[in-house]
């Protein structure tokens, strides 16, 4: 009777689920043919609201270090969130939690990034992670959400943000809405309280399935960076590498004047079960990249990207 309990037991459980993995597809199914451009949130906190141990700038000294991650909903490298546990989730965010103390990123971009879900939880994964990594601010913004689902793009930061954007693209029926979130930060990159500058740094999410509709993901993006006189920091996951036929990471590189790393390297691929390099980050041509590196921790199925920007030093000629 006790075998036959458990066995029960567990049927049920694996019966609720594949109950929800239908109303799941049922949901995406509706979505294709009713897609709308899904409202925004985007959410700001500042825990430590005294101002106390918190800085007035990012960062004192003359490189920012940042860090881009899909999250995967916090599945890891498991075949569907919807299959995990509310703790093996946690569990999964954790571990990203302490790459990020050991590597501590000034500035993290998250992509597919939870607000409180049924299929991966139901609870906030950046406040999650924000809270385990120890990041007194950080910006979510929802791209697609449903019954079942809620998720977008956001950034994680050790100093405030002066400014935040959140940006859903124009829906792209049957594939879920992407998106971006842009927060403008203070930064300080010497002891001169005088060069602060301000900087734009975007989390950013293109669709996966069509050339055009990333090509368009890309256009839209551009214009709201066009009315912005800040130097700009693009970290996120693309879906599209170098060397793709519709080259939307050289076409965003020549539009916007930005650079990246080594475009043409062959041992920073980031997605998983094929090594392509789908994740980037870009910058202006105002900064310069100090060093630049893939992680080989299993977090998701993409790998984290890490890189440490500098301000670009300008040849004085002399007038002599």
């Amino acid at each position: 009777m006790k075998y036959f309990n458990k066995f029960t037991s567990n049927s049920i459980s694996l019966f609720s689920r594949l109950l929800v993995a239908a109303v799941f597809l049922t949901s995406l199914a509706a979505c294709s043919l009713t897609a709308e451009r899904q409202p925004l949130e985007v959410k700001t906190v500042t825990p430590l609201a005294d101002g106390s141990s918190v800085p007035e700038n990012l960062v004192t000294t003359g490189t920012l270090k940042l860090l881009s991650l899909n999250l995967a909903h916090g599945r890891k490298d498991g075949i569907n969130q919807i299959f995990q546990s509310r703790q093996t989730i946690r569990n999964n965010l954790d571990d990203i939690a302490d790459i990020l103390k050991q590597t501590r990123p000034d500035l993290v971009a998250l992509q597919e990034a939870d607000g409180p879900s049924r299929w991966s939880g139901n609870f906030d994964h950046v406040a999650h992670l924000a809270e385990q990594a120890d990041y007194p601010w950080y910006s979510r913004a929802s791209h697609a959400s449903g019954w079942l689902y809620q998720y977008g793009t956001a950034l994680l930061s050790r100093g405030p943000f002066t400014d935040v954007i959140g940006h859903a693209f124009e829906p792209t029926p049957p594939t879920m809405t992407k998106g971006f979130v842009l927060a403008q930060i203070q930064w300080q990159p010497d002891n001169d309280a005088e060069s602060a500058i301000l900087i734009d740094i975007v989390s950013v999410h293109l669709d996966f399935s069509r050339k055009k509709v990333r090509e368009q993901q890309i256009n839209e993006m551009t214009q709201v960076l066009s009315d912005r006189n800040n130097p700009v920091i693009i970290l996120g996951d693309f879906n599209s590498d170098w060397f793709s036929k519709e080259q939307i990471i050289k076409k965003l590189a020549e539009q916007s004047r930005l650079q990246v790393y080594k475009p043409d390297a062959a041992d920073l691929g980031t997605y998983r079960s094929n090594g392509r390099r789908l994740d980037w980050i870009m910058i202006s041509n105002e900064l310069e990249f100090k060093n630049y590196t893939v992680l080989d921790d299993v977090l998701s199925d993409h790998s984290a990207v890490i890189a440490e920007v500098g301000l670009r030093q300008v040849q004085r000629v002399s007038s002599k």
